[in-house]
């Protein structure tokens, strides 16, 4: 019997708001009080960042702030977004059991390959393009990442609708040298739209979750109902806004950890995603982990990986290091998505050296 999935659609929330129901909605799936799920979601004009970045490095906040643009951490990995009416936010939460697969790559595979396929039911080539995008002839329409809690795994994904460039490129905080007007052109390039590809004849939303309904349900091999968010979802994700994911203070955990006396620091980008170290020596010969933060775009499994490693690595020799991170990443039960120990190793031990 093929396993049944609820679907259920959110409407329009503020940001924050959105995320707190993905917190609810895992939480609540983990007790047993609610079925698999496939929800939509809808988001007014937000600036998103990563569950593991640093807030003031990724985000414009005074332009934000004076153009009503909301400022959200994710529960997930991976780089700041902007999003705004003209995307279509979708996500699952299930048991690892329902799919009969246990690793995070192999389900983004299942996942992506599914919404790519339900994406090409309205008349376009999509792809997926290993590690986590959805691809038309090369250009991203959707970009995606989740993670496990428990025996819950949490995939996400948007996708494009419609887009202004430049509304994205106010909002985040881009290197300056890809604001000049030639590299908001390959910007563009790089990403592509329905509205684009479909020469502005996108059909309307419902019409395209349905599609991408189909694609799921054929290549997951799910049934789907449409259904509703429950009681306990909403009054959870209310708790979780107001004591968390709400506050400024949940947005700016991680902002500006360079700042203040002997702070080294490292940055390493790879294939995965870029990663950043800070660390903080103490000892006769300053030669011991005080405390050390990780940040980045990478995507891992459990959240509370960084947070253990950070952990773990406090109190070692800067002499340990090479051997303490690879000491965690052998004995943590931890899924990588786009990013490897290494690079890990690699930016922590460049720091201690800086």
């Amino acid at each position: 019997m093929a396993p049944k999935f609820r679907v259920i659609d959110t409407g329009l929330r503020e940001g924050r708001a959105n995320i707190a129901f993905d917190q609810a909605m895992i939480e609540a799936h983990q007790a047993g009080d609610v079925p698999d799920t496939i929800r939509f979601l809808h988001f007014p004009k937000t600036a998103l960042i990563g569950r593991h970045q640093a807030l003031s490095e990724e985000v414009q906040l005074e332009y934000c702030r004076e153009n009503d643009v909301g400022v959200v951490r994710r529960i997930t990995g991976g780089g700041a977004i902007y999003f705004d009416e003209g995307q279509i936010g979708w996500e699952l939460a299930f048991h690892r059991q329902s799919l009969s697969i246990s690793t995070l790559p192999e389900l983004t595979k299942a996942i992506c390959e599914a919404a790519a396929a339900g994406l090409s039911r309205l008349g376009i080539n999509a792809k997926y393009r290993p590690r986590n995008d959805i691809e038309v002839d090369g250009r991203k329409l959707c970009g995606t990442g989740g993670f496990f809690d428990g025996d819950t795994l949490f995939y996400q994904g948007t996708l494009l609708i419609e887009m202004n460039p430049a509304d994205m490129v106010a909002a985040l905080k881009i290197p300056a040298q890809k604001l000049a007007k030639r590299d908001l052109e390959s910007a563009e390039q790089r990403v592509v739209t329905l509205h684009e590809l479909l020469d502005g004849k996108v059909p309307s939303k419902d019409e395209i979750k349905e599609h991408m309904l189909a694609g799921f349900a054929e290549h997951l091999g799910i049934e789907t109902e449409w259904g509703e968010a429950t009681a306990r979802e909403e009054e959870l994700a209310k708790e979780l806004f107001e004591e968390e994911i709400g506050t400024d203070e949940f947005v700016a955990e991680i902002d500006n950890p360079g700042a203040g006396d002997n702070v080294k620091e490292a940055t390493h980008t790879g294939p995965g995603g870029t990663v950043k170290a800070f660390l903080r020596l103490e000892g006769p010969n300053n030669d011991r982990i005080r405390e050390v933060l990780v940040t980045g775009d990478f995507f891992v499994t459990p959240p509370r990986t960084i947070l253990d490693l950070e952990a773990h690595l406090r109190g070692a020799l800067v002499g340990d290091l090479e051997s303490s991170v690879q000491e965690f990443f052998e004995q943590a039960d931890v899924g990588l998505l786009t990013i490897q120990p290494a690079d890990f190793q690699k930016v922590i031990l460049d720091a201690a050296r800086s």
